[in-house]
């Protein structure tokens, strides 16, 4: 990966509706070339896909929290496969330290929240225990090191 390849990325991180147009435009190369690198780029796994990034609240599930998991040795790949399942967890990740996996659950209220820990995660066998964060507030997707808004300050002037 070069830095336009860079360039394309935080500029589809932004945007992953952006014309081809658009952004050949914005990273100053041929459309040719933005669709060849952005299929290679597809290709080799980089861009892994396309989605639209959605409001958890508006959408109905005004309560976020992040379960800390600890699961029986050697039982990652199981539990793994049935934590997926579950509609409310968002994000599964398998940690180093003193928890085994992190999960964030995305729930209508605090009885959802409850139902989902107790009822769900709390049954699956090889759980030995659970810890229960609630998040207050989250910040704007992208906030981050790579973040789309730093394409501005790769781009060459106009």
């Amino acid at each position: 990966m070069d830095d336009t390849d860079r360039q394309i990325v935080e500029a589809l991180r932004a945007d992953g509706r952006m014309s081809m147009r658009a952004l050949a435009e914005l990273i100053h190369i041929s459309r040719a070339s933005a669709y060849a690198r952005v299929a290679r780029l597809e290709r080799d796994g980089v861009i892994t896909g396309y989605a639209a990034l959605v409001d958890p609240v508006r959408y109905g599930y005004g309560l976020s929290a992040y379960v800390y998991v600890d699961i029986a040795q050697r039982s990652w790949k199981s539990v793994r496969g049935q934590l997926l399942a579950m509609p409310a967890v968002d994000h599964v990740a398998l940690l180093s330290g003193e928890h085994d996996i992190l999960l964030r659950v995305r729930a209508r209220d605090a009885v959802s929240l409850r139902d989902v820990v107790l009822n769900r995660l709390q049954q699956i066998p090889e759980v030995r225990s659970t810890q229960t964060v609630l998040i207050f507030e989250e910040a704007a997707p992208g906030q981050n090191a790579l973040a789309p808004e730093r394409v501005s300050e790769t781009r060459p002037p106009r």
